[in-house]
């Protein structure tokens, strides 16, 4: 343990390994005893890794964030973010609440949230990033799970006569997450509170703007949109 490099490679060797508990506790070790060296800045950012793959999101997503405020100009930052994003993407409900059919909308998607936002400082600040294909795949699932959590607080607003807040959420839908299925039935909240609030005008646009997109009036569903809503840097 004198020697930084001799102790990052077993860490590094560790890691390899997959053994990544033990990679964690050198790689802290190695951090904690030489905190200056370039084997330690080095170790900062795979430690991110193997607290990621040892289950430990919270220390995965404390490191990353730390790693990206002291290293803002690091070749590799873009890696940080993308692991960032990955772990709270895992984080998110499991296939057994799925199983037991859990409203898994109605649930605060803090999590898919942050991941979406993680995900999309990949795209955006790193377009040629290689990570930034799969950031942008896991993107449209994240949106489209966002926003229909905002039709579902939209229609619990609907059903306590709060209109207003129900049109204001549906409208979220519609406006940060573009391009999701869920932007359909954002429409037609909105025409239907609208329509309750005697807001003729805002109701006839609404109603418009529906038929611009899909066939038929509001709530016939008779076809699918006429238009690709998708921005492209989502496209897959």
């Amino acid at each position: 343990m004198t020697d930084p490099a001799v102790v990052y490679e077993r860490a590094h060797r560790a890691l390899t390994n997959t053994d990544y508990p033990l990679a964690v506790r050198i790689y802290e070790a190695l951090m904690a005893r030489y905190p200056f060296a370039a084997e330690s800045r080095q170790a900062r950012l795979d430690v991110i890794y193997a607290y990621y793959r040892a289950g430990e999101s919270e220390s995965a997503i404390d490191a990353a964030d730390t790693f990206i405020s002291e290293n803002p100009t690091h070749p590799r930052i873009d890696y940080a973010w993308y692991l960032k994003g990955l772990t709270d993407f895992e984080r998110m409900p499991n296939f057994l609440e799925r199983w037991f059919r859990v409203d898994l909308n109605k649930r605060p998607p803090t999590q898919a949230r942050r991941s979406f936002l993680a995900f999309s400082t990949v795209v955006e600040q790193f377009p040629n990033s290689e990570y930034a294909h799969d950031a942008r795949r896991r993107m449209v699932y994240l949106r489209n799970r966002l926003a229909d959590y905002e039709i579902a607080v939209a229609r619990y607003y609907v059903g306590r006569g709060a209109y207003v807040a129900a049109a204001q959420r549906a409208k979220v839908a519609i406006e940060e997450f573009d391009g999701a299925p869920a932007v359909r039935q954002a429409l037609e909240i909105m025409v239907f509170c609208y329509d309750k609030m005697d807001l003729k005008e805002l109701a006839a646009q609404t109603r418009a703007m529906y038929r611009n997109n899909y066939e038929g009036e509001v709530g016939e569903n008779k076809g699918p949109s006429k238009k690709k809503w998708y921005k492209l840097w989502l496209a897959s």
